[in-house]
């Protein structure tokens, strides 16, 4: 009997076709139930062939089920990228005035003197409601475009260029979920994210025709596909490291500390059980996901899909617990392109009868009167220069995504002080300062409330940022949490010494009021209160500002009916939130 190999990397079964596309990062194989298994994780012993590929053929296999990623993770990351996108545009409509417009707390005239990049926002080019919600019409629309695989580079081209034009228009309420929706939506620019499932790849399948089957089961290589997976997890690395650094995470006490923060409650934040053995669990299991979390590139198979499928349940599993804002809906949209073929085989397996349905209408059209083989006939000259400019252009955006890669792995080095910052480098920015170190070293031990307080022409009072009546000497025990997580953002870093934001927010805070009681503003007064939640219950209150709201008339005070409506839903769906909490 001779003897057995586990086949873990390669096989001399394996055949490579040959491609009408002309991009050489696309390999495709043909897949035998060995390598189907390897793929699943699980080995599969067969004898041994009469050509043994070589040891350089098995590393660089290994080397592809690594860092190769199916085209149809790179579709799903493409959809799920397009509705995140539609829902941050959604989340930060509901505050359009008051973060983008020069009736709200970030002027242009104090944009241009604290941030310089935003001379190269499209956002800033007016400062009228109504231009700036017409760009965030235009980056929906390109969003949608992007989620269907409709002119999908362009899409998503277009998307990126309006997204980070959208940021730099206000930086000052950006978080770590912003970083990484850009981050990710510009590697995913420079991969084949309308391979699959996109009207793309239907238009280019019903045009031809020509008795090619699109490849199922290959797997996009090279250093885009590399830059895609390392944008994630240097995320995951860098703050499993910031996160060891400190004592409360190693200790067990960092989620039973974040949960004690009312400012971050998500809607069902207050219902986590107060128990200290589960929260100091949920530390010890984060923590250790996080420390695992290289496995997602070393790993391969069912080890890898266990990995980033307990990591989008758990981002998932935030997106309700904790307010801060989108970055649990982008980090589970990120992990996406980490799945395996047999993921993406068991999907379509279960979607076979609608793709099926699908596809043969298509097919159908495409054999109609006037899309046949005269049709073809007219596009054979675009799809050589199509296929020619392809040859062209994946060999420089290759060559792109390898500079970006060494680049992000040189700044993540420098960031957690592997290597020393450069004197160049630490003259523009601050490796060490990165985004990435979310509660780390340790989490916030002060519960971040605010009072804002407007007074009106009527003599009521009224909270400025929620629109509710409340008492005439307001204690700090009534302070509240934030409307939104920009909102905590804003007052965050906004430094009490710098008089012309707080005058900006105030006077915005004055018209917000107005819009909310009817009738006009005298004064509205904003201070901070933080209540120590390690033990001691300690409270300190901090005045941010108070401001006469006449003065000034040459402010934009009042808001679009839109927006401070939409915030009065936000103030009623806290309050049921509060109700439910209790």
């Amino acid at each position: 009997m001779g003897s057995v190999r586990l086949r873990l990397f390669t096989s001399s079964r394996r055949k490579t076709y040959p491609r009408r596309s002309g991009n050489p990062t696309i390999v495709a194989e043909r897949r035998d139930d060995a390598e189907s298994a390897a793929d699943s994780g699980t080995g599969v012993e067969m004898p041994d062939s009469p050509s043994e590929p070589s040891l350089t053929d098995r590393l660089c296999a290994a080397l592809r089920r690594r860092i190769g990623i199916d085209p149809r993770a790179l579709a799903a990351f493409r959809i799920a990228l397009g509705v995140v996108l539609l829902v941050d545009l959604a989340l930060r409509a509901r505050n359009l005035t008051a973060f983008y417009t020069d009736a709200g707390v970030l002027p242009r005239s104090l944009l241009a003197e604290s941030y310089p990049l935003a001379r190269f926002s499209l956002h800033a080019l007016s400062g009228d409601a109504w231009a700036v919600g017409l760009l965030f019409l235009l980056a929906a629309l390109a969003a949608a475009a992007l989620a269907i695989g409709y002119r999908t580079r362009l899409a998503a081209a277009a998307s990126l260029v309006l997204l980070a034009s959208l940021q730099a228009r206000n930086p000052f309420v950006l978080n770590a979920g912003d970083t990484l929706l850009w981050q990710a939506l510009g590697a995913g620019l420079l991969c084949p994210l309308g391979a699959r499932w996109s009207v793309d790849a239907v238009r280019r399948r019903g045009a031809a025709l020509e008795g090619r089957s699109p490849t199922e089961h290959a797997r996009f290589v090279g250093p885009r596909s590399a830059l895609l997976l390392v944008v994630v997890l240097s995320v995951y690395v860098s703050n499993a490291v910031v996160k060891l650094r400190g004592e409360a995470w190693p200790a067990g006490e960092a989620v039973e500390t974040v949960f004690r923060l009312t400012y971050l409650h998500g809607p069902l934040g207050g219902l986590v059980p107060e128990s200290p053995a589960l929260l100091a669990a949920a530390t010890y299991g984060w923590l250790a996901l996080l420390v695992a979390s290289p496995l997602l590139v070393a790993a391969a198979g069912r080890i890898r899909t266990a990995l980033a499928g307990t990591l989008v349940a758990a981002h998932l599993s935030m997106a309700f617990m904790l307010q801060i804002g989108v970055f649990s809906l982008v980090s589970a949209t990120a992990l996406l392109p980490f799945l395996p073929p047999f993921v993406w085989d068991r999907a379509e397996s279960l979607a076979a009868p609608a793709i099926g349905r699908f596809r043969s209408a298509v097919e159908r059209r495409a054999t109609s009167p006037g899309v046949g083989s005269a049709a073809t006939s007219r596009r054979l000259l675009p799809a050589r220069a199509a296929r020619a400019a392809r040859a062209v252009r994946d060999p420089a955006l290759s060559a792109v995504a390898a500079v970006l890669l060494v680049s992000l792995l040189a700044w993540t080095a420098m960031g957690l002080g592997v290597v020393d910052a450069p004197e160049p480098v630490a003259a523009v920015s601050d490796p060490a300062e990165s985004d990435w170190d979310m509660f780390a070293p340790e989490p916030p031990s002060a519960d971040d409330l605010v009072l804002a307080t407007a007074t009106t022409a009527d003599g009521d009072r009224i909270d400025a940022l929620y629109g509710d009546p409340i008492a005439a000497d307001r204690p700090p025990s009534d302070a509240r949490g934030y409307p939104t997580a920009r909102w905590r953002k804003h007052f965050s870093l906004l430094p009490a010494d710098d008089a012309d934001r707080v005058d900006a927010t105030l006077a915005h805070l004055c018209g917000r009021a107005a819009g909310f009681s009817g009738t006009e503003t005298e004064s509205v007064t904003v201070s901070s209160v933080e209540v120590d939640v390690s033990g001691s219950g300690g409270v300190r209150v901090r005045t941010v500002g108070a401001r006469e709201c006449r003065e000034g008339s040459d402010r934009k005070a009042d808001l679009i009916a839109s927006d401070w409506a939409l915030t009065l839903l936000t103030d009623h769906l806290w309050v049921l939130h509060a109700k439910l909490a209790t």
